[in-house]
């Protein structure tokens, strides 16, 4: 979020402070679910950072549309706004401005509710506003005579739309890909067994394979800088790539998950 008000303000990131959960001060975004928050909570703070540079420009007496003109260097320094383009130096001093309740001499706003249709009588309409895609491709070891499953390599290529921050994009593509790995090989559910880590196993650092990302760049109209979430995508295709390359290693079509070593042995003798 700092990234992107920084970008569409003109600001360094570190003129910025972020106010979290104050809900004296920021509205009601929804929750935080669903792949939506660089999409939409992106797209509100890039509207709202390019709301209080027009209303910097103003203050400053510049033309209507001058805010647009991004060859302006933007500083803070001191308590005063600096406006600098072309060799020409151009001084707001702020410490004078009337300040509201809050503190705030100038208040830049943004919201974004992504365009979507309700679906009709025959399930027709357009009930999200952006897609999500993904491909992921798994190399696996498998031990016939224990059932065990060992996955070396996992390939993930996502279509981010445009990687703010990519290093933090890497990082949810890996979560969510570990998370797949655990849904295919060992996380099962047991009512009033699994109710600990001692009985319901999730990944450690010692099953988590070589992880390669591949971000796909296709920029999203719609979003902050052409970006789009990238929350779930991380997960979805994992199982579905580790069970295919068992069968391929296997010529055993695992139909449930976990693949637990008991099952795939009764498949694999079965077969």
């Amino acid at each position: 979020m700092t990234q992107i008000a920084a970008d569409a303000l003109g600001l360094p990131m570190g003129d910025f402070r972020i106010v979290m959960g104050d809900t004296d001060r920021t509205a009601d975004a929804g929750k935080t679910s669903a792949s939506r928050q660089t999409f939409v909570s992106g797209k509100a703070v890039e509207l709202a950072g390019l709301d209080l540079r027009r209303k910097l420009f103003a203050l400053a007496g510049a033309p209507k549309n001058e805010y647009l003109d991004r060859r302006y260097a933007l500083a803070l320094e001191g308590a005063a706004l600096v406006f600098r383009k072309d060799g020409i130096t151009h001084r707001v001093p702020l410490a004078a401005l009337p300040a509201d309740a809050n503190g705030d001499v100038l208040l830049g706003e943004g919201t974004f509710d992504p365009p979507t249709l309700p679906l009709d009588e025959d399930g027709q309409g357009v009930p999200y506003a952006s897609y999500a895609f993904a491909a992921q491709i798994a190399e696996v070891e498998v031990d016939l005579e224990l059932g065990t499953t060992r996955v070396l390599a996992i390939v993930a290529a996502h279509d981010v739309g445009r990687a703010i921050n990519p290093i933090q994009v890497e990082g949810q593509i890996q979560g969510g890909t570990v998370q797949g790995l655990g849904l295919a090989l060992m996380e099962e559910y047991l009512p009033g067994r699994t109710e600990n880590l001692h009985d319901y196993l999730i990944p450690s650092i010692g099953d988590v394979p070589q992880m390669d990302c591949i971000l796909v760049e296709d920029a999203e109209p719609l979003g902050p800088y052409g970006a789009k979430g990238v929350g779930e995508p991380g997960l979805i295709p994992t199982a579905p790539a580790i069970l295919g390359a068992i069968e391929n290693a296997t010529g055993v079509r695992m139909q449930r998950v976990p693949v637990l070593p008991h099952r795939l042995r009764r498949a694999l003798l079965d077969k």
